[in-house]
């Protein structure tokens, strides 16, 4: 074990160079030689060679009998490894007041496809944010929610209307506001459900709070108490970012039960 963990430290070591990152992810979008790189890097040729031999000593690029380099599978596979502590390393101080709840370790090994994101912070910005991803939908609405503040309800029946899916998961302690259910009912939203424009779920608890549509995505992680967070998100309309909230979505959708209106109060 003393062995492997030698081993990811030298990997650590090889990689603790700003030039040296540069060059493996340029060399991910394609093939260079050295000098080429050193004038798109604004970087001397021997400083950049230098960075090259020991990216190549350590199995990152290989050198390929046109003169040119590229970067090796094993350089592949680190490369995706490293934009999950770009992100973690990005919000260093968020992560100290929260963390990934009941994620499955699974979806916290590809955080990483989080970090092209903007970090929003008060519940007025994000609720707005929201809003605005509602206004955006063409094709469907999912959201995972633990409170339903009553602002947000219409925005997101109005697209429905427009015939845009919704589909949501809520929990069975969330925080839902008086007048939802005569609200509700003003604007048809059993309608809505017989037409089979509406679907919902239900789960015993919801820690990581999720919004989408078909191009972008917002979530929101819990605080170190346990407790879901609507003061603080990440946004990004990123196609990486939107794929992790999609799937997770998903994922969620398939582990919850059947929506049960009356577990609910007002």
């Amino acid at each position: 074990m003393t062995d492997h963990y030698d081993e990811a430290a030298n990997n650590f070591l090889e990689l603790s160079s700003h030039q040296r990152l540069q060059i493996i992810f340029k060399l991910l979008e394609k093939k260079s030689k050295v000098t080429l790189l050193a004038k798109e890097l604004n970087a001397t040729t021997q400083e950049v060679h230098r960075n090259f031999a020991r990216l190549e000593d350590g199995g990152f690029i290989a050198r390929g009998m046109d003169g040119f380099y590229s970067i090796t599978t094993y350089g592949k596979t680190i490369c995706s490894q490293i934009p999950s502590i770009i992100f973690l390393s990005q919000n260093r101080k968020y992560f100290e007041g929260h963390n990934f709840g009941d994620i499955p370790p699974k979806f916290i090994m590809r955080i990483g496809q989080l970090a092209n994101s903007q970090h929003t912070k008060g519940v007025a910005k994000i609720l707005e944010q929201w809003k605005s991803i509602y206004k955006n939908a063409n094709k469907y609405i999912y959201e995972i929610l633990a409170e339903i503040p009553l602002d947000i309800i219409e925005p997101k029946i109005k697209r429905v209307e427009k015939g845009v899916m919704f589909n949501y998961i809520l929990s069975e302690f969330a925080v839902i506001p008086k007048g939802r259910k005569n609200l509700l009912r003003t604007l048809h939203f059993d309608k809505l459900i017989e037409k089979g424009l509406v679907e919902r779920k239900m789960k015993k608890s919801v820690l990581t709070l999720v919004i989408l549509n078909e191009k972008e995505a917002s979530v929101s992680f819990p605080r170190i108490d346990g407790e879901p967070d609507i003061t603080e998100m990440f946004y990004s309309n990123d196609l990486m970012f939107h794929e992790w909230c999609l799937d997770y979505f998903r994922y969620c959708w398939y582990e919850s039960d059947l929506f049960e209106e009356s577990k609910l109060r007002e």
